[in-house]
């Protein structure tokens, strides 16, 4: 066990007289050091850091000065010195340290201001190597970060350029001095951000030992190895949770995929919407126009037409009872036309990548209304799908966005006698990429790419062609010449027995069932086009 020494306790304010400033993220960094300058305080730093101080007319010393050692192996070691880490680590209140850096001329550094390099963009990529990977593992920062923050009564220290004005206006308000509270909030969020990068790291490697190297799994290593953690910043606060007696928080930085136009904060139920909506709008990136109308997390209505519009009424078409406080999300920026539509219907949340000027003008008239400006793009999306059972964690890869529009026959197999005509892939492709974002079991119809009938989370997959079926009649739609998805295989020929006697012409699906013959002969009897696409899409 470690000895703690019975030592007098820090002061509230520690003076911040000499900073190490070096970081890969250099947004506001120069305005930064600006007033730490201002306020009479060293600036020591690396680099580019150092270069870029420089260049804004800052008086800056590298860090090669402090050590009296250059940096070497094309930058891999600059802070790696005992200088900088006897001057971090060092406790002001110890006779024995202060005695000890006196004779070793060690001066003291107040304050670090450090980013790390951005690893988990890099390996976020499909195509990264080993070697970018193990060049964006960043090793002096976080041994500089951790140092400061374990030093944390004597030194402050900077991870995100998001304190830099919190901690600047400190400085300036108690004389160059920062405060116990504020250091303690700063080595919190340290610790959280290297414990974050190295879980990224594990993750990384995790993966990385778990495949081939080309993202299919080794022969004999088809498992993570690693314990499954993560850490997230706290985003939000919610009101409740999926019903009102239930805490819920909000983890991660949502600033990176959406941002809030206008409307009353998203609630739990609402992120979940979002979520679902950006999922499978993304699905229809490069398609034409395209617009879904959600509600509780389903596709009540999908379609793809000449014009935004256009779109949209296809959509309603589908349902015109479920939209009622539901969410629309497009693929397009949303024009004025197509927002006076969607305005006739109580709608909770609007999301889409841009909007006109005019259309955002008009749709901010309800000040309860949500909308979102969508900045995802899923491919990007780095963590894993999780979820609780009892107390417990799943995780699993997630079910990403299919190739771009258009192109699912290239992956698909005919297996029935007559293949389907250039229409039926259309409205096929369409029909899959909605199914595959439906509850399961789930049964969606379709002609001239949009939704015609959508049943979702039944017990039976004959429930949820009733349902889709009972669907298109309530909306005086026929099914003549209609495709028909299926999320997972059928199991028997009834379910494309039921969609044959209400004009389906093409089935996709699947495939796998033990019965596969059966149910392909009863389409070859029928005259269906049928295609097998080998891969499910379960959403439980």
């Amino acid at each position: 066990m470690i000895e703690v020494k019975n030592l007098p306790p820090p002061a509230d304010l520690q003076v911040v007289r000499r900073a190490l400033i070096s970081v890969f993220d250099k947004s506001g960094i120069v305005d930064f050091a600006r007033r730490l300058s201002a306020l009479g305080i060293e600036l020591v730093s690396t680099g580019g850091t150092a270069k870029l101080l420089a260049q804004a007319g800052l008086e800056v010393s590298d860090v090669s000065n402090l050590t009296g050692f250059p940096e070497i192996l094309g930058g891999r070691v600059k802070t790696l010195h005992p200088i900088v880490h006897g001057g971090l680590l060092f406790r002001r209140n110890d006779p024995d340290d202060q005695r000890e850096v006196k004779e070793h001329d060690i001066p003291s550094i107040d304050l670090v201001v450090t980013n790390l390099y951005p690893f988990a963009d890099v390996v976020g990529r499909a195509d990264v190597t080993m070697a970018e990977a193990l060049e964006n593992i960043d090793i002096g920062g976080p041994t500089m970060i951790r140092a400061a923050a374990k030093n944390h009564f004597f030194v402050g220290v900077v991870t995100s350029p998001d304190d830099y004005d919190e901690v600047a206006q400190v400085l300036e308000t108690h004389e160059s001095r920062l405060t116990l509270s504020v250091r303690e909030r700063l080595a919190a969020r340290a610790f959280e951000r290297t414990a974050s990068y190295d879980r990224n790291v594990a993750g990384f490697f995790d993966r990385w030992t778990a495949h081939s190297g080309d993202g299919q799994p080794a022969a004999n290593d088809k498992s993570p190895n690693a314990a499954f953690s993560v850490t997230m910043p706290l985003a939000a606060a919610l009101r409740y949770g999926e019903n009102p007696h239930q805490q819920a928080r909000l983890y991660g930085s949502p600033e990176q995929t959406y941002r809030q136009l206008h409307g009353k904060e998203l609630s739990f139920n609402n992120l979940l919407d979002l979520s679902a909506a950006v999922q499978l709008i993304d699905e229809f990136r490069s398609a034409e126009p395209s617009v879904a109308i959600l509600k509780h997390t389903n596709p009540c209505g999908v379609a793809t037409r000449g014009t935004l519009l256009d779109a949209y009424n296809a959509a309603f078409a589908t349902d015109k009872q479920s939209p009622f406080g539901g969410i629309v999300v497009v693929n397009r920026e949303l024009d004025l036309e197509t927002a006076r539509a969607i305005d006739a219907v109580f709608t909770e949340i609007i999301i889409a990548p841009a909007f006109a000027a005019d259309a955002l003008d008009f749709l901010q008239a309800k000040k309860n209304r949500r909308l979102i400006e969508n900045k995802s793009n899923t491919a990007g999306f780095s963590l894993p799908d999780v979820r609780t059972v009892m107390d417990c964690l799943l995780v699993q890869d997630r079910d990403g966005a299919l190739p771009d529009a258009g192109t699912l026959r290239d992956s698909c197999t005919v297996v029935t006698k007559r293949a389907p005509t250039e229409q039926e892939w259309k409205d096929l492709d369409f029909a899959w990429r909605v199914v595959k974002n439906v509850k399961s079991n789930a049964i969606v119809y379709a002609r001239d790419c949009a939704t015609l009938g959508i049943g979702a989370g039944q017990m039976s997959r004959i429930d949820s062609s009733e349902i889709a079926v009972s669907k298109s009649r309530k909306s005086a739609l026929s099914l003549d010449g209609s495709v028909v998805a299926s999320d997972a295989f059928f199991p028997f020929a009834d379910g494309l027995a039921a969609a044959a006697e209400v004009g389906s012409t093409a089935a996709i699906q699947p495939g796998g069932s033990v019965r596969d013959d059966e149910v392909i002969a009863y389409a070859d009897d029928a005259g269906i086009a049928m295609v097998f696409t080998g891969r499910r899409h379960f959403r439980h």
